[in-house]
Order: structure tokens, then sequence, then C-alpha cells
């Protein structure tokens, strides 16, 4: 059994209080699923709930630090006391930090991949067997990104995505004879809050984010980027984009065609590296 129909079906939500996990959390709701939404910004999850339930539907809300393997158990007891069952495990909170090789510290690391990988880890051990339990099908959506299938730098948040691909891959094989889709969300640029993120970093990483350069082509690049997350597409199209692909069991959803040609020169650059050994016998 796959969620076909989203109707009376609970979904569980990181990073819901803003972003793509609100877009996500919102188009949910509006098809008629009761949402939980987490996040650790306790205001801005408030104001999220306020905002959602003047359209009259059903979503509660829960704090939690998901880098946290305790406090995402916490959420998930809440979730089950407050709506029964779970039918939606969406794993979207997420943080950029971290910079290339050079400026690696491991307060960056362990925050980044705390948030972005092991968080989505977590989340699946804690509500996969829920999700399995009641035998009414079930689907798994992580946020990753389109750094997650092409690289172009080696930060722990281009490492962290690409980890959420290959867990989001090996996953949907596994699971679906149990009938549990599982979808991997590869977004573009998207107007979120993603280049603040260090305004929500625990005291246990201190460190992890350093003062950018304010010259240079570094800082020249952050501004860039910047710019382009600040005219990025609505996160409420991106949560349209999930609900589809939840209902269709998509197993990649993409936000937009600008990088295709980036991840089709990847898949070039694999193949010309079997060409390079083609017609040759490896020795036994």
């Amino acid at each position: 059994m796959r969620v076909k129909e989203l109707a009376g079906k609970t979904a569980f939500v990181t990073g819901a209080a803003s972003g793509i996990g609100l877009g996500i959390a919102t188009a949910l709701a509006q098809a008629g699923a009761k949402v939980m939404l987490c996040d650790i910004e306790e205001a801005t999850l408030s104001a999220a709930l306020e905002q959602l339930r003047r359209s009259n539907v059903d979503v509660e809300g829960v704090k939690a630090d998901v880098s946290l393997k305790a406090e995402l158990a916490s959420a998930a007891e809440a979730t089950t006391a407050r709506y029964g069952k779970v039918h939606i495990l969406v794993n979207n909170a997420g943080v950029g930090g971290g910079g290339p090789y050079g400026s690696w510290t491991d307060a960056a690391w362990n925050w980044t991949l705390g948030v972005n990988l092991m968080a989505t880890v977590w989340g699946i051990e804690i509500f996969g067997p829920l999700i399995e339990q009641h035998g009414e099908g079930g689907h798994i959506v992580s946020t990753a990104s389109i750094a997650g299938v092409i690289s172009g730098a080696s930060t722990a948040y281009n490492v962290s995505k690409y980890g959420v691909v290959a867990l989001s891959e090996g996953l949907r094989l596994e699971l679906a004879p149990r009938g549990i889709g599982v979808s991997v969300l590869c977004p573009g640029y998207i107007r979120t809050q993603i280049m603040t993120s260090s305004r929500n970093l625990p005291k246990r990483f201190e460190g992890a984010v350093r003062a950018p350069p304010t010259s240079g082509p570094i800082a020249e690049r952050i501004n860039q980027i910047r710019e382009r997350v600040a005219q990025g597409i609505d996160p409420l199209y991106v949560g349209e984009l999930v609900r589809e692909g939840v209902e269709n069991d998509w197993p990649y959803i993409f936000t937009d065609l600008e990088f295709e040609p980036f991840v089709e020169a990847r898949f070039a650059a694999i193949k010309q590296g079997f060409d390079h050994i083609r017609g040759r016998t490896p020795k036994r």
C-alpha cells in the first residue's frame, strides 16, 4: 500500500516553521492531512501554526533540535499522542554551514552533518517502525539539495546532501515491499532562510560558523548565492511539488531545470571513467 490519498493521513515535518518545510506542511495540510510541524524556533513555529489554522486545517507543533536524537524521539511521542498514527515523514530540517577545504572545522562538520544527515537517519529510524506498524502504507521524503547530485565544493553541506540522496535511494528499494514509498527532494535556489542558519546554532557547536570574508572571490560567491536565494522559487510551490511527489511516488523531486545540464555532465564524466577501462580484463 502506498499513500495516494492524503486526506486523513498524518504527516510529521521537520524544519517546518519556515521556508521549504512550511511550504510542504501547508500543501499537505491543504490536501487534508493532519500535520505535526517540528522546528527549533519556537516563536516562528507558533506564528506558522497560527497562520495555518486560519484556513481550518488540523495542525500541531512541537519544538525540537533534530541534531539531538532524544529530542526527535520525544517529538515522535508527541505526534503519536496527538494523532495516534504517522503515515508520512518529511526530513526537511537543514543548515548551510561550513566552508571548503582550507576552512574546515570539526564544529562545522559536526553541526552540518548532525542536522542535515544524522537527523534524517534518526528520523527514519524512529518514525519508520511507526509507519510500518499500522499497515496502511506510508511515505518518507528527505530534503537533500541539487548539491546532493552535483557537488561544486568540498563543503560539509554538499557531503551531507550526497548522503541524504544515497540513503534515500537505498531505502526506496528496501521499503517498497513494506508499502512505504521514498522520495528525495533536490531543490535548487528556493526563497528560504538557509543563508542565516547560524541563528539557530546550538552552543555545543560553538565555532562552527566563522565570519565570512568581506572581500575577494569567496565573498563575491557568497553574495551571489545570497541574491539567488532571496529571489528564489516560492517555498509554497515546492510544497505542492512534494505533495504531488508523495501522491505519485516520485523517487526524485526536483524544483526546476536550471541544473539539469550539470547533472548530465556529471553522468557523462562517470561514463567516461568506465570508457577508460573498456576492453580490459581485470586480473583475478
